[in-house]
C-alpha cells in the first residue's frame, strides 16, 4: 500500500529489547482536506534510519504493510491490534519534479485538407 501525506511527528528510535527496535512517526493525510486523518505508523529494524533524512512538515509517499495480530489477555480476553509498517519512505513528488507537459502538435495547414476548419473556426475549444 502507499500514500502521501504530511510528517507531522517524528519519535526517536526505541531499543524495545536487545534485539528489536522500532521508530514511530505521525503523517496528516488528507484524502479529504476538510477532514484530514492522522495517520501513525512505524519503522522497525533497520528500517528506523529510514526516516533520518526527513523533517517535520515535509511531504512524503509512505510505502507500507498493514499489519494486524490477535492477543489473548491473562484473564483471557482477546484482543486485536493493527500498525502500519513502513518499508519506504521517499520524499513527495512535486510539480518541479513532474514530467514536462506534450509539446502541442500543430494543425495541419488548410491547403493538405478541405474538410478543415478555417482559421476563426480554429480558436473554438471544441474538436470538431
Amino acid at each position: 500500500m502507499e500514500i502521501q501525506g504530511k510528517l507531522i511527528e517524528l519519535s526517536d528510535t526505541t531499543q524495545v529489547t536487545d534485539t528489536f527496535r522500532k521508530r514511530e512517526f505521525v503523517v496528516e493525510y488528507a484524502d479529504n482536506p476538510q477532514y484530514p486523518e492522522y495517520l501513525k505508523f512505524e519503522c522497525i529494524q533497520d528500517r528506523c534510519d529510514l526516516l533520518n533524512s526527513f523533517q517535520v512538515g515535509q511531504e512524503l509517499t509512505i510505502s507500507f504493510n498493514l499489519k494486524g495480530r490477535k492477543w489473548v489477555d491473562r484473564q483471557g480476553v482477546t484482543k486485536y491490534f493493527n500498525s502500519l509498517q513502513a518499508w519506504r519512505i521517499q520524499p513527495a513528488a512535486t510539480e518541479a519534479t513532474a514530467p514536462p507537459p506534450a509539446a502541442e502538435t500543430p494543425a495541419p495547414s488548410s491547403s493538405n485538407n478541405e474538410n478543415l476548419l478555417s482559421a476563426s473556426d480554429e480558436e473554438d475549444d471544441l474538436p470538431f
